[in-house]
Parts: structure tokens; sequence; C-alpha cells
């Protein structure tokens, strides 16, 4: 009668060649860093030579292109918190779909001027946050608002004035609205965000900070 003999010392876990614990499979389906920075450089790639957004007005297919790669780097920042202290700073728009935000930028010249940075300045602890577009080298017009965070993404915004300033004068003008905007993506350099009337807005971290 054959025999059949087990060796105590040997373990029985199968080879790990073959399988692969739970927390390796997980692993596999969750979004890496090489994934976001391949999405994220996607995006930056197609907006490059849009002129903030200007051309894209024209160019319906490069549009659902740029609309498409957001739509990567959003799910890839799904779930993540991005109402907290990193929202605070002075952004620099890179593109959006904003029709007057664009029509400023376009239009500047017949005011015998030309649209510098357009930013968008947020401090989360003071609930504050200013849009502001630049007109070199003193002019700038930008709105006051109030926010009200609502993570995990979501901030609720009310304007409370704005005002139009050049070097030797300044007119105040009259709060005209409220709405909200999700911070979809976020990371050390870029936000991608939605607002309450489908526009889309990638600003980068801009390298100084703007105050009044």
């Amino acid at each position: 009668m054959a025999t059949i003999r087990y060796n105590a010392g040997a373990s029985l876990r199968p080879p790990s060649s073959r399988f692969r614990s739970p927390t390796c499979i997980l692993s596999f389906f969750r979004p890496t860093k090489s994934k976001s920075a391949r999405a994220k450089s996607d995006l930056l790639s197609l907006i490059s030579d849009q002129d903030h957004g200007l051309k894209t007005q024209s160019d319906p297919s490069k549009r659902a292109e740029i609309i498409s790669a957001i739509d990567a780097l959003e799910l890839l920042g799904e779930g993540s918190v991005t109402t907290g202290k990193s929202l605070s700073a002075t952004w620099r728009m890179l593109w959006t779909t904003e029709k007057e935000q664009l029509f400023i930028i376009k239009n500047a010249g017949l005011f015998g001027t030309k649209a510098g940075d357009v930013l968008q300045v947020i401090d989360v602890e003071e609930m504050r946050l200013n849009n502001v577009i630049t007109f070199p080298p003193t002019g700038v017009f930008f709105v006051r608002s109030t926010i009200e965070p609502e993570p995990p993404q979501r901030v609720n915004f009310k304007f409370t004035s704005a005002v139009l300033r050049s070097s030797d004068r300044e007119i105040p003008l009259p709060p005209f609205g409220q709405g909200w905007f999700e911070s979809v993506y976020l990371d050390d350099d870029i936000r991608v965000a939605k607002d309450i009337r489908g526009d889309y807005l990638v600003v980068e971290r801009a390298p100084y900070s703007w105050t009044e």
C-alpha cells in the first residue's frame, strides 16, 4: 500500500507566481500616479495652443477632445476631497469655456489695452474668492465673492462686489450672481473645475500671490 507523506514544515500557500493576494489584485485597479501624470499631460498638450480657449470656440472637435481629457482626469480624481487647504492659492487660467472671460480677453484691445493673467484667487480659511483679469501694467478687473465649501468637491459662491481699477481711479460695480463649481481634479500643479452652467476651467498654481 502506498504511503502518503506530509512535510510538516512545508508551506501550504500556493506559489506566488500563480496567485496574488487580494491586496495585490485591488492595487491593480487603483489609479496610479503614472495614470494621472499621463492624463494630465494629455490635457495640457491639447490646450497648449488654444489661446486660453479662444481658438476652441470655433473648433468643436478640439473642444470634444479636451472635454474627453478632462473626463479622464475627473475619473482619476473621483472621490478625492478638493475643498480643503490645498484649494487655497492664486490660480492662473490656462483654458476655459466661459464666454464672458473669453470675450474680455478677446476684446481688451477695443479699450486700448491687453489682457494679462486671468486668475482665481481662493482662500478657504477666510471663505473668500476673487476672480481677476489683469490689464498690464496697472489695470485690473476683479469680482469679490464669499464661498462655502461643500465637500468632497463642490464650492458654493456668491458675488459681493466688483471693481474696475486703473492706476489713477477705481470704479465700483454691483454684485451680479451666485452659483457653484466643482474641482474634479486637483494636484500640486493644476486644478480642473466644472461649474453650475456646464463650463470648464483648467488652471495652474501661479508663481506669485495676487492681492488687492
